[in-house]
């Protein structure tokens, strides 16, 4: 995240701050006292002037510029040493990085789901008998409630990483970064990362999201997710902000436990907003034994207690928990078909009544299944 910051305040909050947050020295250069008094002083020049003024004026920012990657860089302007918080300020990495994880995640959500709503979702959806009303009007103000809360809760672990706490790394060979699973995998640990990240954040989600359907928890939690039965795109992040945020916390785990480079790390958080779409979108292609997609996700949003994983079937295999999707979701001729919606209705009405109690849901009217 280091580089993300950079990037940012070299492009946007080093003026910001800069213009909202002036030092004393730039705020005082905007009267130019030095200049006007030191022209009236012969013997006397601008610099020695403002040296003798030091106390007074106060002086520019001590931080020095060190690039967060040897890979990606912009060199700072004049704007980086003219605040009052420099860019090592713990105050402004929380105000900075709050900003971004809020802007940066509501920008991959409504792009994602409107290209996938547009592009990919399959618009019968809304004949389905379980499918509410106004449906993706109340998702999308789920989400904007929900974003800027969960935000909170996810900076400090990306100020953290900022300032030099995780096992984020440039390259292997950075002077001073040592792991010990460096020792087992060596330069392979470049690729394995990938696939054990996944496993990882994999494995943990699975027993989060099944501990959320806990009694205690889930009415109070994760029920708000579950409103959707049918689920557009616009569902992917229609979360109680604290449910929201406990899925998240195996992505920010990972790089306090184990080294990840640091642009696998951006690259693996953009992945995972895309996928949390993907398995909300509807169109059932991954017809896996091994891949959690919509397919497996929607018997998840249908009948409450199965398919908790999020990128594998691995762990609902061997927790007891997973539920194949039905065969005829997968043809497109039978996936909307009435003796589909009629079973899926059937089966949900009863799973809804021994989760929640009742469905307090509305669903507005919809044609009757002949």
């Amino acid at each position: 995240m280091d580089v993300v910051l950079e990037l940012a305040d070299t492009f946007f909050f080093d003026r910001l701050y800069a213009t909202v947050l002036p030092s004393a020295a730039t705020s005082f250069s905007v009267f130019n006292p030095v200049s006007t008094l030191a022209a009236g002083f012969k013997g006397y020049d601008n610099e020695t002037f403002s040296q003798q003024l030091g106390g007074l004026v106060g002086s520019r920012s001590t931080w020095q510029f060190e690039p967060a990657s040897q890979y990606l860089s912009v060199q700072p302007s004049q704007y980086a040493y003219q605040s009052q918080w420099d860019r090592d300020s713990i105050h402004r990495q929380f105000v900075s990085l709050y900003i971004i994880t809020w802007l940066f995640g509501s920008l991959i959500y409504f792009t994602c789901a409107t290209l996938s709503y547009i592009f990919v979702f399959d618009k019968t959806t809304f004949n389905h008998p379980k499918y509410l009303k106004n449906q993706i009007r109340q998702e999308i103000s789920q989400t904007v409630r929900s974003i800027p809360i969960m935000a909170i809760f996810t900076v400090p672990a990306f100020v953290a990483e900022v300032r030099g706490h995780s096992f984020l790394y440039d390259a292997i060979s950075s002077p001073g970064f040592s792991h010990p699973i460096f020792d087992v995998f060596g330069k392979s640990w470049t690729y394995i990362q990938f696939p054990f990240f996944l496993l990882f954040t994999d494995f943990l989600i699975y027993w989060i999201h099944r501990g959320l359907h806990h009694p205690i928890l889930y009415k109070k939690l994760h029920k708000p997710h579950h409103k959707w039965i049918m689920p557009t795109p616009f569902a992917s992040h229609a979360f109680h902000p604290l449910d929201g945020f406990s899925q998240s916390v195996p992505y920010h785990l990972f790089p306090f436990l184990f080294p990840l480079q640091k642009f696998a790390n951006i690259a693996l958080f953009t992945f995972i907003q895309i996928w949390t779409v993907m398995i909300h979108d509807g169109e059932y292609v991954a017809n896996s034994p091994i891949i959690n997609g919509a397919a497996c996700h929607t018997m998840h949003h249908l009948y409450f207690n199965y398919n908790y994983g999020q990128f594998t079937t691995l762990w609902d295999r061997l927790g007891g928990s997973y539920r194949q999707p039905n065969p005829e979701l997968f043809a497109k001729q039978t996936k909307f078909g009435q003796d589909e919606w009629r079973r899926q209705a059937r089966e949900m009405e009863k799973m809804v009544v021994e989760v929640e109690g009742e469905d307090d849901r509305s669903y507005g009217e919809k044609k009757k299944l002949k």
